[in-house]
């Protein structure tokens, strides 16, 4: 039964899923973060609005309030059978890092200090946080009572990125530095320096850190010593998009292409021409690859072959974001209202790819 049903599943990945259009429920906005799991999907747009939905039905649950300036980052945690619980924290231009019970909007903590935009945030598990900002800070938070746990203080310019595994963080900034942190003590492990300009992304697995930089090409580094691994030259602009799972690397530049690396021999194994723009999200399993462009159009790829299987969907205006587990995606876009009408509306997209039950 269950053989059945993955080969049911990837065939309608690669035909089509049945698609839930969800037009209502966001205000005038662009979106700016999205996470999703069984139960809810979560979007944060500057509009200083939260949007929760149902990830079956599409309809919205409840808006959460309260932030005073546009939400730029969320993530959250839980929901298993064993622990229901779901803990989602949100920051953003207000400054304040908010911590809630997604299960009933409840708000739990307003976690201030941080002096300039909150860009991005790690959650460890459902009892520590890290947020980093554009005031050159990363801050990591108990968020079960609200305290402060450690300030990072080192870059000299905003932070952009981060990524966590374990008890380590690594972030990229503007400075054209990455630091690799330790969480218990809250001291720098090491300065990665090599690149010329601003970093836009960053990944680890614990052992190795890979930088995407302004200046095009990547860099491989070592979390023991610091040092560089080795640098990937064939991006022609700015990396701003990377994900690392096992020893494979792929990555997405704004020259519109995908590259698909293999980190044991530092090898570019695929080139993808992708968008006709910049590459804006990208996301992997060990079959596929799902990339979205400013060029306004979403392409599902052969992970292993690096050829395209189908366009997602109609091309739209922008595409703001993508996720997807093995059974499901969820794409948000703005589309223009019609030929007739005047502007662009969001629109959310919840793909099903296991309905043959």
């Amino acid at each position: 039964m269950e053989h059945t049903r993955k080969y049911n599943i990837a065939a309608a990945w690669a035909q089509g899923g049945q698609v839930k259009v969800v037009e209502e429920g966001f205000a005038d906005g662009l979106v700016t973060s999205l996470q999703f799991d069984e139960k809810f999907i979560v979007v944060g747009c500057d509009n200083h609005r939260i949007e929760v939905f149902d990830t079956n039905t599409g309809h919205k649950v409840r808006t959460l309030t309260g932030h005073e300036g546009g939400v730029w980052a969320l993530q959250f945690m839980g929901g298993t059978s064993q622990d229901p619980e779901r803990t989602l924290v949100s920051g953003g231009c207000d400054r304040d890092v908010r911590v809630w019970d997604l299960n009933t909007g409840r708000l739990r903590h307003v976690l201030s200090g941080h002096t300039s935009t909150v860009r991005c945030i790690k959650m460890k598990d459902k009892e520590i946080a890290v947020t980093a900002a554009r005031d050159a800070t990363l801050r990591a938070w108990d968020i079960r009572n609200g305290n402060l746990l450690h300030v990072f203080l080192g870059h000299q310019s905003s932070v952009k990125c981060l990524d966590i595994a374990d008890d380590l963080i690594v972030s990229g900034s503007y400075d054209s530095t990455a630091r690799i942190w330790d969480l218990t003590t809250g001291q720098c492990r090491h300065v990665l320096v090599g690149h010329l300009s601003h970093i836009y992304a960053i990944v680890t697995d614990g052992y190795r850190v890979v930088t995407g930089s302004h200046e095009s090409h990547i860099r491989v580094w070592s979390v023991e010593t610091g040092q560089c691994l080795a640098t990937l030259y064939g991006h022609t602009s700015l990396v701003g998009q990377l994900q690392l799972s096992g020893n494979v690397l792929a990555s997405g530049g704004s020259d519109g292409w995908l590259r698909i690396w293999d980190l044991q021999r530092y090898e570019c194994v695929q080139q993808i021409s992708a968008h006709d723009n910049s590459v804006t999200c990208l996301q992997f399993d060990d079959r596929r690859l799902v990339s979205a462009g400013n060029d306004g159009r979403i392409k599902l790829w052969d992970m292993k072959q690096g050829k395209l299987i189908r366009t997602l969907t109609q091309p739209s205006k922008t595409v703001w974001k993508i996720q997807f587990t093995e059974t499901k995606a969820v794409v948000l876009m703005q589309r223009r209202r019609s030929p007739e009408a005047e502007g662009a509306k969001t629109v959310m997209e919840i793909h099903n790819f296991d309905f043959g039950n």
